[in-house]
């Protein structure tokens, strides 16, 4: 899954502590407690304890409180004194002196429209509890990689954290997907069917090859009407739609990066890089709906629209390339079958 950090930060938090968070619409909201326990309250989900060891992820960028004791005070974050270790990174100390609570926290979008289509199946609040996920250990040692650093931080330390950070977000979306009824139907649950799963995976890797039921029938060693009426089963849609909607949605993920990338680009120094503030402003809209079409005309509507490039004034920065039909990260959190 590819994200972008908007916010990466420590917490050392002694009794009595709380903070409320703002919403951050298009973002993914992780919390990890390495020492102490914080009790969670997000609307529409039930208020919970973390325990050492646990990980909190609210998927769609609501606000929340964290606290020490479910009635302490919760003062917005943005009026609490912060450190500012890095561009991205900062260290929370916050309480009264009592007992000690130390967390881990992030705010991560993604851009790739097959990660939106996997945040937006998410449920409100996922709570991976230490002893409950099927990769605990595989968690535990790094969330431990994470305390570690984040008890000593030594150069180059926020960003030992801020990449552990980012693992630990797929992680807890795999514990999610293995053990949690809903994501085993639907499209996730098509993701781990081993024919129509890998379907998909071919589909999302080269989205500019000229698909048909036959020719994908012809990869599964199935015969057409089994694969489509399996594939409209499990997806619940037809193939040659999800080709076709799947093509739109990287050609306007793709528009949407070269409009937002340009003037950034145009308006920075050779050397300079977009500040946290530019990664964490734009709200991010969901992938659209396509209407039923020729997904042969889409191929070539896709082509023509890579041809409107932004124009470039002399001796500006060129803005990257971003080419459709290069190959797309399609394991979303390793878990779809590859045969």
């Amino acid at each position: 899954m590819r994200m972008s950090g908007a916010f990466y930060g420590r917490s050392e938090l002694t009794a009595p502590w709380g903070t409320s968070l703002h919403a951050m619409p298009g973002h993914l909201w992780f919390h990890a407690v390495t020492a102490g326990r914080c009790w969670l309250e997000t609307e529409r989900a039930e208020p919970r304890w973390l325990q050492p060891g646990d990980i909190a992820l609210v998927p769609h960028g609501e606000g929340h409180v964290l606290r020490g004791e479910p009635d302490a005070p919760a003062p917005p974050i943005l009026e609490l004194g912060r450190e500012q270790v890095s561009e991205r990174y900062e260290i929370l100390r916050h309480g009264g002196g009592g007992a000690a609570t130390s967390m881990i926290c992030a705010a991560v979008r993604f851009d790739h429209p097959a990660a939106l289509t996997l945040i937006g199946l998410l449920p409100r609040m996922i709570h991976i509890e230490r002893s409950s996920a099927p990769e605990s250990d595989w968690m535990q040692r790094t969330l431990s990689l994470i305390a570690a650093e984040a008890g000593e931080l030594r150069p180059g330390g926020e960003t030992v954290i801020t990449r552990l950070a980012d693992v630990l977000v797929i992680q807890a979306i795999r514990a999610w997907i293995e053990s949690d009824p809903a994501a085993q139907t639907g499209w996730l649950g098509a993701l781990q069917d081993r024919q129509i799963g890998r379907a998909i995976t071919l589909i999302h890797r080269d989205p500019a090859r000229a698909w048909t039921v036959a020719s994908l029938a012809d990869e599964l060693a199935m015969s057409r009407s089994s694969f489509a009426a399996r594939f409209t089963e499990l997806v619940d849609e037809p193939a040659m739609h999800y080709v076709a909607r799947w093509r739109m949605n990287l050609a306007l993920s793709a528009l949407k990066a070269r409009v937002e990338h340009a003037p950034n680009r145009l308006q920075a120094g050779p050397n300079d890089e977009p500040s946290a503030q530019n990664h964490a402003a734009g709200e991010l809209s969901r992938p659209h709906e396509q209407p039923d079409g020729n997904p042969d005309q889409l191929t070539s509507d896709r082509h023509d629209l890579r041809a409107n490039r932004v124009e470039r004034r002399p001796g500006s920065p060129r803005a990257p390339e971003n080419r459709l039909s290069q190959p797309h990260l399609v394991v979303l959190v390793g878990f779809m079958p590859l045969v």
